[in-house]
């Protein structure tokens, strides 16, 4: 059924706009919990060194190309996405900046203070853990409607523009994005595949979950 979500559900704590920065307390907690939970999972995945996001082997394979860090290519992307919200007409908020703030800080808390599993099945269990968590944190941070991050703008500005299902729309840009980056050269792992083919009903799961919970 959540597989079938096309719409970010609208519940008692979201804003009533996305561009608004000033927003009611419990509307700013949902935001950033999920936003945590989102950076808690991509921290997640990259410890369980089976395979990082697919946006992040996209990142790898241009900057083998260029010779620039992978965190530069990382921000020259993002930059690039919002500039593609231009011709979806998405606009940036609240939630647009603190993606970038918190998901970084949950990331480098991950690779400090969490170990890599030893073996391999352990380390598929916490890539498949990683997805679940990026995709329920990331539909808590979309109903809190205070802006989306580059990249889940450009999956609602698609959504919209083709009315394709949720699920659909996200899985088939992280596999695209993923392919481009293998493609480049970008190192893709067993993790890497879970989160592309994964990421998008976990969103829509994510988005389901807060729907029935709040409403």
């Amino acid at each position: 059924m959540f597989l079938k979500i096309k719409n970010i559900p609208i519940v008692s704590w979201s804003s009533g706009k996305p561009y608004n920065f000033k927003p009611k307390f419990l509307t700013f907690f949902y935001l950033c919990f999920g936003l945590t939970l989102f950076g808690l999972g991509e921290g997640l995945l990259i410890v369980s060194s089976s395979g990082a996001s697919p946006w992040s082997v996209l990142a790898q394979g241009i900057s083998l190309k260029i010779n620039l860090s992978i965190g530069t290519i990382t921000f020259l992307i993002s930059v690039g996405v919002l500039f593609l919200w231009i011709f979806l007409k998405q606009k940036p908020g609240m939630g647009t900046i603190l993606n970038a703030v918190i998901i970084s800080i949950m990331i480098d808390l991950c690779i400090k203070y969490v170990p890599t599993p030893e073996n391999s099945l352990s380390q598929i269990l916490l890539a498949v853990i990683a997805v679940i968590t990026v995709g329920i944190g990331g539909g808590i941070y979309l109903v809190s409607n205070l802006g989306a991050g580059p990249r889940d703008g450009l999956m609602i500005g698609l959504q919209k523009k083709t009315n394709l299902p949720i699920a659909f729309v996200r899985a088939s840009l992280e596999i695209t994005v993923v392919s481009v980056g293998w493609y480049l050269g970008g190192t893709v792992g067993i993790g890497t595949l879970l989160f592309a083919f994964g990421i998008g009903p976990c969103v829509a799961l994510g988005l389901f979950l807060v729907d029935k919970i709040f409403n």
